[in-house]
């Protein structure tokens, strides 16, 4: 590759570089404890959606507010979400099999705060259980009602991916997490 500089540096190294009128390509080190905040708030610069995904497990239906929400397949309709290995819900949301992922209005910030702080915030909304017994939630702009298609491990989280079996949307601004707030979308007209 002609024209182009690898290299791992040092913080010295990096200083030394960033003096230069053409710094190097650097590798960035594995993410440790001493970084991984750093790498958080990097991450928290990218905007996402806001969603809670409902599934009922033995204890009855629960309920958590996620942003790892994304298509992934027109044909067979397909979207995936990450589950924390490290969560509290993590046994209901690993072995459901259908779950509902609803995708949250500008005016729902509480609902999302009401489950992400729990999950059985259920008394924070009105609801009905569909036909596999998966909790909906009224009012979110947009709802995938989902089987499970696969699960991949993926370091300390899953990724559960869903066959949409079934949605329903409507007109609405949506609910927007970055930098560790909700916020609202504006568009650029």
């Amino acid at each position: 590759m002609e024209g182009c500089t690898f290299s791992i540096s040092t913080m010295d190294e990096r200083v030394d570089d960033a003096m230069r009128s053409e710094p190097p390509v650097s590798v960035t080190p594995r993410v440790t404890p001493f970084n991984q905040r750093a790498y958080r708030d990097a991450l928290g610069n990218f905007g996402t959606g806001v969603t809670i995904i409902t599934a009922t497990g033995s204890e009855g239906p629960v309920g958590m507010t996620v942003n790892s929400f994304a298509s992934v397949s027109l044909d067979p309709a397909l979207v995936l979400w990450s589950l924390a290995k490290s969560s509290g819900r993590f046994a209901p949301f690993a072995e459901a099999q259908n779950y509902a992922i609803h995708v949250l209005c500008a005016d729902q910030q509480d609902l999302a705060s009401a489950f992400a702080r729990n999950g059985n915030a259920f008394h924070a909304c009105d609801w009905v259980l569909n036909g596999h017994g998966v909790p909906q939630i009224e009012g979110a702009i947009a709802r995938f009602d989902c089987t499970r298609n696969a699960v991949h491990d993926a370091g300390d989280h899953l990724i559960i991916v869903g066959q949409v079996e079934n949605f329903v949307h409507r007109q609405s601004e949506p609910l927007i997490f970055a930098k560790g707030s909700f916020g609202g979308f504006r568009r650029n007209d």
